[in-house]
């Protein structure tokens, strides 16, 4: 198998971005374990640089 550093996301749609977002949201307030947390706060910073939005602006787009 081939080494590699970052997955591309670019076929996943918007309502399975959505879903992610808000499992890993409901994991980190439900497990109390702030990992879970950072990274949904993180990938959507990432996705909110890409698509030059803020992220209430972005995740109204993802929830239409």
């Amino acid at each position: 198998m081939e080494d590699f550093d970052k997955i591309s996301i670019q076929e996943i749609s918007k309502k399975d971005m959505l879903m992610i977002l808000q499992a890993l949201e409901y994991t980190g307030e439900n497990t109390k374990i702030d990992a879970f947390i950072s990274l949904k706060d993180s990938i959507l910073q990432q996705l909110c640089l890409l698509a030059e939005t803020a992220e209430e602006e972005f995740l109204g787009y993802l929830e239409k």
